[in-house]
């Protein structure tokens, strides 16, 4: 499963995974690029690392005591 996907690595149908907002940069940067514009790199953790985060350290536990 991964953790982390580059803003490359997504669009639209990964809001599932990395949110609308993350969605919406990846397919920003999917467009612009193309066409010479300047974009820096990035990623978005994904929401399995978010919740597998939250389950290893029990956080989850805490939040609902």
């Amino acid at each position: 499963m991964k953790y982390i996907l580059d803003f490359e690595q997504i669009d639209l149908s990964s809001i599932d995974k990395v949110g609308g907002k993350n969605a919406s940069l990846g397919e920003l940067i999917r467009h612009l690029k193309p066409l010479g514009i300047g974009i820096p790199g990035g990623f978005a953790t994904t929401a399995s690392a978010y919740w597998d985060f939250l389950d290893k350290n029990k956080i989850k536990e805490k939040l609902h005591a």
